[in-house]
C-alpha cells in the first residue's frame, strides 16, 4: 500500500470486526468503510451515504454487539440504553455477503469533523457527547455514562447521561466544527465551554467551575460554568456545537438581527440590549 493512501488498515487481533476505513472531505467529513467477506459495519440510523449492492442491510435493537443468545430481554436493555443517551432504539448492521472488498459510507449530520478511534488504543472505553455516535466495527457496544455529580449533570453541557463507546475496534464519533485533542498530564486541568467538550477517556476527572465574578457570569457571554477536565487522559474538544451554530442560525433569523454578542450570557437579550445602548 502507498505511504500517501488514504487508507487506514486495523490489523491487530480484535473482537470486534477489523474493518479498513478512510476519511473523506474536510469541512463537511464522511467516513468510508471497507469491509471483507462477512465483516459488519454498524450506523446510527439514517447515517448512511451510499453502500456497494453486496453490503447487506439489516436494522436491529440497539446496537447488534449483543451475542445470539441474550434473547429479546438483553436486546431489549441495549436499546434502552441507546434511548437514554439521545440515540435511537435501532441501528443498522451492514454485512458484506458477497466475494472481495464491498465498500459502505456514513456522513455526519452537521457540519464538522468525523473523528475515528480503536478503543483497544484508549482502553477500551470512550465517554462522548450525546448523539455524537455515527457507525462503528460490529462488536462495539453502545451504552450511556452517568454523570454522578450533581452540579456537572445540571450545568456540565450534556445532562446526567454521554454516551459510553465500549470494545476494542474502530468507532467514529461526529463532531462539529474543528477538533483538537489534549493529552493532560496527570493533575493536570483546563478550562472548556461545557457545549465544545466532545469527549474523553474514563480516567478523566470531568466537573465544572464558575467563570468569574458575577459581572463576567452576567456579561461574559461564556454562561456561568466551565467544564473543569483533570487528568491524567485524553479529550477531544469541538469548535463549533451544533447548539452554538443552531443558537446563530436563530438570532440572525429575529427580527434584531444576528448581533448576539451576549448569548452565553444568564441575561440573554437584557445583555445584548446593554450592548447595543
Amino acid at each position: 500500500m502507498a505511504a500517501n493512501s488514504p487508507w487506514n488498515y486495523a490489523r491487530n487481533p480484535s473482537l470486534a470486526d477489523d474493518i479498513d476505513f478512510a476519511i473523506r472531505g474536510h469541512d463537511l467529513q464522511f467516513v468510508e468503510i471497507e469491509l471483507d467477506p462477512g465483516e459488519s459495519a454498524v450506523g446510527e440510523a439514517g447515517a448512511m451515504v451510499w453502500k456497494d449492492a453486496a453490503v447487506e442491510m439489516a436494522t436491529v435493537f440497539g446496537d447488534g454487539s449483543e451475542s445470539a443468545d441474550a434473547g429479546f430481554m438483553g436486546k431489549l436493555l441495549g436499546a434502552g440504553k441507546r434511548l437514554l443517551s439521545g440515540a435511537t432504539m435501532f441501528t443498522t448492521v451492514f454485512t458484506h455477503r458477497g466475494t472481495g472488498k464491498a465498500r459502505v459510507a456514513f456522513g455526519a449530520p452537521i457540519p464538522g469533523t468525523v473523528l475515528p478511534i480503536r478503543l483497544a488504543d484508549v482502553g477500551g472505553t470512550l465517554i462522548c457527547q450525546k448523539d455524537s455516535f455515527l457507525c462503528a466495527a460490529r462488536g462495539v457496544s453502545i451504552g450511556i455514562a452517568f454523570q454522578q455529580r450533581i452540579m456537572t449533570g445540571l450545568f456540565g453541557g450534556d445532562g446526567f447521561v454521554m454516551q459510553r463507546l465500549d470494545g476494542d475496534g474502530w468507532v467514529f464519533v461526529q463532531m462539529g466544527g474543528t477538533l483538537i485533542e489534549r493529552q493532560l498530564a496527570p493533575g493536570e486541568q483546563i478550562h472548556v465551554d461545557t457545549g465544545c467538550l466532545a469527549a474523553l477517556t474514563p480516567d478523566v476527572t470531568f466537573d465544572i467551575t464558575t467563570t468569574g465574578g458575577v459581572k463576567s457570569m452576567l456579561f461574559g457571554g461564556e454562561g456561568v460554568f466551565f467544564a473543569r477536565l483533570t487528568g491524567p487522559g485524553r479529550v477531544w474538544i469541538q469548535s463549533l456545537p451544533f447548539s452554538r451554530l443552531a443558537g446563530r442560525m436563530l438570532a440572525a433569523a429575529t427580527p434584531a438581527g444576528g448581533d448576539r454578542r451576549g448569548e452565553g450570557g444568564v441575561l440573554g437579550a437584557l445583555g445584548d440590549f446593554i450592548e447595543r445602548s
